[in-house]
């Protein structure tokens, strides 16, 4: 059945990618017509979370949020579709790197790095990253349950020098690499929910007492890699800008959580300037401390 449906699909979204821009926007405006107007998709849970979020914003700023967030989630579902063609060239055009100078003196310290980011902006563009740095790209991420849609987003990946390794194998994984001395860039979307029993640490996000994500943390302390904020900015539709802040390069001389703590504070500014780009169909605050 996996088969079948992969089988099913795949030409369309290949006949897709292959779109203009322009007309990938407009089918992107078609679905965010369906999904926002008619099936509602999550609308219940997002206007939940801003509420949360913004307490002191009103109805109507909650529903023009809303309202931006859908067309910004449906332009980076398309977006993500392009991805399957789309060239180098034009991807650089489009996610622009705005420095790459912290790499370059990390690589001189012969020092690898764990980049934490956000679901913001176009997080799925971030590989492209690893067309102009010399450490080897790994991203952390949760298997797909089809494995042949799986083995295609890990193809588009390694087409720009990105290994994909799903939460299971990282470890392992990194210890290896760690081992041979290989200079590595680990990503981690460290901004999502753990399941409550497993939660080590809880803090204040956008106001609200939460379990985070610590695993980045650890694992940074584990094999003392350097720990480096990513920025995503959206410029205008379907062009972006990447930026890069040093959390730290020593990991293990920093209090516990200290560095969890950094990112989600960095996260916050980013929703704060502009919340129509944050990924707010996750239940992000389902487990909060009432």
């Amino acid at each position: 059945m996996q088969l079948l449906i992969y089988v099913l699909l795949y030409p369309f979204l290949w006949l897709i990618s292959k779109l203009p821009f322009r007309l990938i926007y407009i089918l992107s405006d078609i679905v965010y017509a369906l999904v926002y107007n008619i099936f509602a998709y999550r609308k219940k849970v997002v206007i939940k979370n801003l509420e949360l979020a913004f307490p002191d914003k009103s109805k109507s700023e909650h529903e023009l949020i809303a309202k931006k967030f859908y067309k910004h989630l449906c332009d980076v579902i398309f977006e993500s579709i392009k991805s399957i063609s789309i060239t180098e060239k034009e991807l650089h055009k489009r996610f622009i790197i705005e420095d790459t100078s912290l790499f370059n003196e990390l690589e001189k310290n012969n020092k690898s790095a764990i980049l934490m980011l956000a679901h913001y902006g176009n997080w799925e563009w971030i590989f492209i990253l690893q067309t102009i740095i010399n450490h080897k790209g790994y991203g952390v991420y949760k298997r797909l349950k089809n494995k042949y849609f799986d083995r295609l987003v890990k193809s588009i990946r390694a087409k720009y020098n990105t290994q994909l390794i799903t939460t299971k194998e990282t470890i392992n994984t990194l210890n290896k690499v760690n081992d041979k001395g290989e200079l590595s860039l680990s990503g981690f979307i460290s901004d999502q929910s753990p399941k409550k029993d497993k939660a080590f640490h809880w803090q204040k996000f956008m106001g609200i007492e939460v379990p985070v994500y610590t695993g980045a943390e650890m694992l940074a302390k584990k094999l003392d890699h350097a720990v480096v904020f990513c920025k995503i900015s959206k410029l205008c539709r379907g062009h972006y800008s990447c930026s890069f802040q040093l959390i730290t390069k020593q990991p293990k001389t920093v209090p516990d959580y200290q560095i969890t703590d950094q990112f989600l504070e960095l996260v916050e500014q980013q929703i704060y300037e502009e919340p129509a780009y944050y990924l707010w169909t996750h239940k992000r605050w389902k487990h909060r401390k009432q």
